[in-house]
């Protein structure tokens, strides 16, 4: 294997367009590893880790546009150039002839009437933009991360003077008046309304109301440190107001990771005084303490749709702690299932996308399996030595910064988890892995489909030592979403992956079959 740079001079193309490039470019026989980008320091430390740092790429500015690449000595790069040049003439050609504005300024020129702005833009320039934005009395929602927690402060002070929505920074979904933005389901409309400071948290929910009859008002994404002492929850307190001013609404839904203490009561307070129901999902947070506010409290994300779906129709909410599956079935599955393994098998591997969803596994089977090893783990002591190698029973959250750096989000492309999934299959003491498969606008075209080859090898593998590897997901999705729902399962199902309805069903399916073999 040789090492092979090429860069390019004052050479601009977008950082999305490059990963999908580079996605492109790992097919091509010959070539081991491959990188195509600007030159900013965070490629140029990919490139380092990944050993192809070469002293061309370190001279590179962010300005540049480089590509480097280990491979067989027979590669030609001036045929990877070409190659490139015509994925991004593809990418370019794809993108239509509608007129897309380079600034904030041309676009509000083109779009005067607009009222809300969307930024997917690196961190360190996020926030000067969407400054502007907000000065120009804008509603922005900021999907970008890598933004300072000062300057998520100060923007979102900004917002609240001003009387606007500042969502995010690192906000991944929201729904406003039914018109899903970045990662979000198409939802039925209806009277629930949500204010999230977790994406894929808030899709589970969303859909799973959509999956029993009801529907959404609103859901208002917040960012995932809303929370903190240091943001003092300005987004979500603002998101109550507006749902509880917004006369479609009718039932309000609170999700969130466990704030801090100060910031849950100041939550808490403000909900005592809205006059509409609230049930309030934080995730591990304190159920009495929740409850002494006077507000719904939760035990899973499908229990806080089931909550909130019964309150919608003037019912009683009960806990939702079981399968929606005759329990008679499920345990005639695990039986099926633990007829199969080796004596060796013993451990579970959650591959997650979602981060939220990754978080509720980690709960529920710490409830009975013991403290989890992940890369972001209830305890320190659990966290993972090197964050891509399993250790005993694993639970990881693909969508973290040290999977994603200089490569799209795992639920925009799941060639990484696919990769993971063969890793996994070769380690004789695993007995399940875990996983979740999110639709919607935004994710890829076919999650589902692009797991089925590396879960038959997996599978395969683990036959060729005389054991047999149980795969169990759920779909967080809708029939309405851009994916094919029905042929997403039919997939999912033929390759021999057990579906349940929810991630909490599929963690405490899983749950079941490790209880039994520890």
């Amino acid at each position: 294997m040789t090492l092979k740079s090429h860069v390019k001079k004052n050479a601009y193309y977008d950082s999305v367009v490059l990963m999908q490039v580079t996605k492109e470019l790992k097919k091509t026989e010959g070539i081991q590893e491959v990188i195509v980008g600007m030159g900013t320091d965070l490629n140029k430390e990919l490139a380092e880790n990944l050993g192809l740092l070469t002293e061309e790429i370190k001279n590179a500015t962010a300005n540049d546009f480089f590509v480097t690449l280990e491979g067989e000595e027979t590669i030609d790069m001036e045929d990877i150039l070409l190659k490139i040049k015509t994925l991004l003439n593809q990418k370019k050609t794809s993108g239509g002839e509608d007129y897309r504005p380079a600034t904030l300024r041309s676009a509000m020129k083109v779009m005067p009437e607009a009222n809300l702005a969307i930024f997917s833009i690196p961190g360190e320039y996020a926030f000067d933009e969407v400054k502007k934005a907000l000065e120009q009395d804008l509603h922005v929602m900021l999907f970008s991360d890598n933004v300072s927690i000062e300057e998520e402060k100060e923007l979102k002070e900004l917002a609240q003077e001003k009387g606007l929505l500042m969502m995010g920074p690192d906000c991944g979904t929201a729904i406003i008046n039914q018109t899903p933005l970045a990662f979000a389901n198409v939802v039925k409309p209806g009277n629930i309304g949500i204010v999230g400071a977790s994406g894929t948290g808030t899709q589970e929910v969303s859909v799973i109301i959509d999956k029993l009859g009801a529907g959404v008002s609103q859901v208002i994404g917040t960012g995932g440190r809303d929370l903190k002492e240091e943001i003092g929850g300005i987004m979500m307190l603002m998101g109550m107001d507006a749902l509880e001013k917004d006369e479609k609404t009718e039932v309000i839904v609170l999700i969130s990771k466990p704030p801090s203490e100060k910031v849950a009561h100041k939550i808490l307070e403000r909900v005592k005084a809205c006059q509409k129901p609230v049930i309030v999902d934080f995730i591990d947070g304190d159920r009495k303490m929740i409850e002494s506010y006077g507000a719904y409290a939760c035990i899973s994300l499908e229990d806080t749709a089931q909550k909130a779906v019964a309150l919608s129709k003037g019912e009683k909410p009960k806990d939702f702690d079981g399968f929606s599956i005759d329990e008679k079935l499920i345990d005639e599955m695990v039986e099926k299932e633990l007829s199969k393994y080796s004596q060796k098998q013993r451990y579970v591997r959650g591959l997650y996308t979602g981060g939220t969803l990754a978080e509720e596994a980690q709960t529920i089977l710490t409830e009975s399996l013991g403290e989890i090893f992940s890369n972001k783990p209830k305890k320190p002591e659990r966290k993972l030595a090197n964050v891509f190698k399993s250790e005993k029973h694993t639970v990881v959250d693909l969508g973290e910064d040290e999977f994603t750096i200089g490569k799209p989000h795992p639920m925009i492309d799941p060639s990484g988890r696919a990769d993971r999934i063969v890793e996994e299959g070769q380690d004789e003491e695993v007995a399940v892995l875990l996983m979740d498969m999110v639709l919607g606008y935004g994710a890829h075209e076919d999650p589902a489909g692009e797991m089925i080859e590396s879960i038959q090898q997996a599978k395969a593998q683990m036959e060729s030592v005389n054991g047999h590897l149980t795969v169990v997901a759920s779909i967080c999705g809708t029939e309405g979403d851009p994916q094919d729902m029905e042929e997403s399962r039919k997939k999912l199902e033929d390759a021999g992956v057990i579906l349940l309805p929810s991630n909490a069903q599929a963690v405490k399916f899983v749950e079941k079959i490790l209880k039994r073999i520890q």
